[in-house]
């Protein structure tokens, strides 16, 4: 009892709660993160265009090397305006990307609404202020607002009539003109087709093999073998359970979601790093002599990083039947992740893991190649000593090692599929 008559007293605002604030401010944020998506894509397309562009006006008709022909600020506010004008005035790539149109919230989308939603977008929008506001201010005051892209019973436009399209387009050739640029020289293409003579010594040998280093060079196939066995095994140990904390749908929470965000990101990290990269790292790190542990711990932090990513895919991508029919039942979690989660894996990872041992046995080759043994370092050595006769058996061998093992890991795996 308030002492006052039913219906005289309103209830409390819900923005004045801090649980109210919280959703308050959140919903804010995730329009605002919507725009700012859209607006990402379309000003780094444009910018990626810009490079090109100018790239390959450097190099094809200035004859220098150079990326930007104009002061940074320049291309950063000829970047963020274009990006701008282009969704203000048209159906930009972002837009089409995430699936959004602007349309008019009452009448028509005339060209002074979309200038004005250009303007509009550059004083409240850049700045956030215009997010204060569910909508937006810019859209509020423009009458024009991004909606979903509603299905139409009209035949689609074809992509060289829309603004997206074109861009593509464009962005596709200018790239191709630029690798072409980057990668080729008239001296190279030439070289290609008359100076094919060169390698016929290297082709020679291939057919000649020296029988004489077999027992050597199946030594060294061993101990590559053996490397990629202990890299992935010690992998799986390690990514079995990092997998549990890198799956989206099993870490939720203020907790759950940090350790999330930041095992994905060093994940990332280690796998955008080649193994040959890391082989460099621990010759020097544990030794500075030809040493097959150096090889086996740069397939391993490799293994990890990959593994992990191919096992939380899967736990993400499990049904959830299962697990609420069991939880439902009063089990506790290791209940559930005995009965309800680890049947629908185990297959899976098995299947991984072989594909991993597949990969590893070809990169023990590569990682020897800078000194991480195995058979890849007698390779390099008979390639630098132009032995090309032992440097082609090498070849054979390695050639029918990989011709082995993949053919045995495309068995087992089909066994288990």
């Amino acid at each position: 009892m308030t002492g006052y008559p039913e219906g005289y007293t309103s209830p409390r605002p819900e923005w004045t709660t801090g649980r109210g604030l919280y959703n308050a401010l959140a919903r804010r944020a995730d329009v605002a993160a919507k725009y700012f998506a859209m607006f990402l894509l379309d000003a780094g397309g444009l910018a990626a265009l810009w490079l090109l562009v100018t790239y390959a006006y450097a190099w094809y008709v200035l004859g220098i090397t150079a990326y930007i022909l104009v002061p940074w600020w320049v291309f950063a506010l000829g970047v963020v305006e274009g990006a701008i004008l282009w969704e203000s005035l048209g159906r930009s790539w972002g837009q089409k990307a995430l699936g959004r149109e602007l349309t008019p919230v009452s009448g028509e989308a005339t060209a002074i609404r979309r200038l004005l939603y250009f303007v509009l977008w550059n004083l409240f929008g850049l700045t956030g202020i215009g997010f204060v506001l569910v909508p937006p201010l810019h859209e509020r005051w423009s009458g024009l607002g991004l909606r979903r892209e509603r299905p139409s019973s009209q035949a689609p436009v074809p992509w060289y009539r829309t603004s997206a399209g074109l861009f593509v387009a464009v962005l596709l050739v200018v790239t191709l003109v630029s690798a072409l640029g980057v990668t080729l020289t008239w001296e190279s293409l030439r070289r290609l087709f008359t100076q094919a003579g060169q390698t016929v010594e290297f082709w020679r040998a291939l057919v000649r093999p020296d029988t004489t280093i077999l027992l050597d060079a199946m030594r060294d196939m061993i101990v590559t073998v053996f490397m990629a066995v202990l890299a992935t095994l010690f992998a799986v140990a390690v990514s079995v359970p990092l997998s549990f904390l890198a799956a989206r749908n099993l870490m939720r929470g203020p907790v759950g979601r940090p350790i999330y965000t930041i095992l994905r990101g060093a994940m990332s990290i280690a796998r955008s790093i080649e193994p040959i990269v890391w082989a460099i790292i621990f010759l020097v790190w544990v030794t500075a002599l030809r040493s097959p542990f150096a090889g086996i711990l740069a397939l391993w932090v490799h293994s990890i990083a990959d593994l992990v990513k191919l096992y939380a895919e899967r736990l993400e991508a499990i049904d959830q039947g299962p697990i609420e029919a069991i939880t439902a039942t009063g089990a506790g979690r290791l209940s559930v992740l005995r009965y309800a989660i680890v049947p629908q894996i185990v297959n899976p990872y098995i299947s991984f893991t072989l594909y991993r041992w597949d990969i590893n046995i070809r990169m023990a080759t590569v990682v020897g190649l800078v000194g991480g043994g195995g058979i890849g370092q007698r390779l390099i050595n008979y390639i630098w000593g132009v032995q090309y006769r032992q440097a082609g058996t090498v070849m054979i061998l390695i050639v029918i090692l990989v011709w082995a093992i993949d053919y045995l890991s495309a068995r087992l795996r089909a066994k288990l599929a």
